[in-house]
């Protein structure tokens, strides 16, 4: 077989993978060496870790790299070090200390004011994040000395637990649920602020995102390590992302039609729709598009496809 024969077979590959990424290495590391792994271009992922975190990063490959808008308004899970008595440029560990504070508060009020953080908060983007203001990232912006006014933006927090690790050094654990958006580095930012002495995030792994969580993740090492056949075996399907979504199964001509940019009648393919409601939409057992109920002008309801894997 050539090599050229090869390398097209190779880059069919197509679906998820989980990877446990460890410390030192960017996202955007992590979706190079797995370019080369799987003999693509078609590689992303769904949200960024820096470079000190370690957990879940989520890789999309191959047509599954089109679902990345959709997979990223999952909430994620966070287990965060926070470290009070400080403050540095970057709100984590890594960055240059600005201030220090002697005084430290008790577990009880370091707990008490992590309840208050959690619901629908404000939240200032750091300015070391990617995040572009005039084209520009924000990131750069702060290497070269600079700052720029950030709105605040809405973010959720559902859940915050706090954990003393150590009263003496301000050290604490938090285990947070929180929404697309968040930074936890700046959670912990916020926390020490309003504590009066300063917090800074020092150490941060990412335990569930997309819906899935470690137990289905690998390491770079263990992939780079397999033959092909295996890393392909370790794709997972792109419809086991969406299994909350209702399944719609179409027969051949309604998929056809809906390929084409057809809107269908609702009632003539299911019988429960409802307006703004989204279906992984199927033919002959193939997962192949998502839908959405729509309103047509008439104001009956259409199913239209809003993304196609296929």
């Amino acid at each position: 077989m050539s090599e050229n024969k090869i390398k097209t077979e190779l880059s069919s590959a197509s679906g998820i993978l989980c990877i446990n990424k460890a410390p030192g290495f960017t996202s955007h590391d992590v979706v190079n060496k797995l370019r080369r792994l799987y003999s693509t271009k078609k590689v992303g992922h769904t949200g960024t870790l820096d470079p000190m975190a370690t957990g879940v990063l989520i890789v999309l490959i191959g047509r599954a790299v089109k679902a990345s808008e959709y997979l990223m308004s999952e909430k994620k899970e966070y287990t965060a070090g926070l470290r009070l008595g400080m403050t540095t440029d970057t709100e984590d560990s890594q960055g240059t200390v600005l201030e220090r504070c002697d005084t430290l508060p008790k577990k009880e009020e370091v707990a008490q004011v992590c309840e208050r953080f959690v619901g629908d908060i404000m939240q200032i983007p750091p300015m070391y994040s990617a995040l572009k203001v005039g084209g520009r990232k924000l990131v750069d912006i702060a290497r070269s000395g600079g700052t720029v006014e950030r709105e605040a933006r809405p973010i959720s927090v559902y859940a915050l637990d706090c954990e003393c690790v150590s009263e003496e050094k301000g050290e604490y654990k938090l285990n947070i649920e929180c929404s697309k958006g968040t930074y936890v580095r700046t959670l912990c930012a916020d926390i020490g602020g309003a504590l009066g002495c300063g917090g800074i995030m020092y150490s941060l792994e990412r335990r569930r995102n997309c819906g899935f969580s470690l137990s289905d993740c690998h390491t770079l090492e263990e992939i780079e390590a397999m033959e092909m056949p295996e890393r392909e075996d370790l794709l997972i399907p792109l419809e086991r992302a969406f299994e909350n979504y209702e399944r719609l199964e179409l027969p051949k001509f309604y998929a056809d039609l809906a390929r084409n940019g057809v809107k269908l009648i609702a009632s003539k393919v299911t019988k429960d729709a409802v307006m703004g409601k989204r279906y992984a939409v199927y033919e002959g057992g193939s997962f192949f598009a998502l839908a959405e109920t729509v309103s047509d002008a008439d104001s009956s309801l259409r199913i239209k496809l809003i993304k196609q894997f296929s």
